[in-house]
């Protein structure tokens, strides 16, 4: 997993060749970054599906609940198939714009 550090966010890119490793690495080292606004870019080469990526739900609420962002990054995929609270993105370009939306609405108090 390559970690990758901005004033704005930590961007988490899977550099390994299966979901299940990229997710254990992830899962094991999420509790260093719960308080912090995560991107998740997934590789089109590790082929994931619905139910892969439905692991990181759990995830995606306890950054809710912290105040922070959870934005994960899948070309590919249906994001119809997930829940309208959970942010999936095609790029990372629109990964930060949500996450720059987000910050808006907390500083608003949505």
């Amino acid at each position: 997993m390559k970690t990758e550090k901005t004033t704005l966010y930590t961007l988490l890119s899977s550099d390994e060749k299966l979901f299940v490793d990229f997710f254990n690495s992830f899962n094991s080292n999420h509790s260093n970054l719960e308080n912090e606004h995560l991107i998740i870019k997934l590789s089109e080469n590790l082929n994931t599906s619905v139910e892969q990526i439905a692991l990181f739900l759990s995830f995606a609420d306890i950054h809710k609940k912290k105040g922070t962002s959870f934005v994960v990054i899948c070309t590919r995929i249906d994001v119809d198939a997930f829940p309208e609270t959970f942010n999936i993105v095609p790029t990372l370009e629109e990964a930060i714009d949500l996450l720059e939306m987000e910050t808006i609405e907390r500083d608003l108090g949505f």
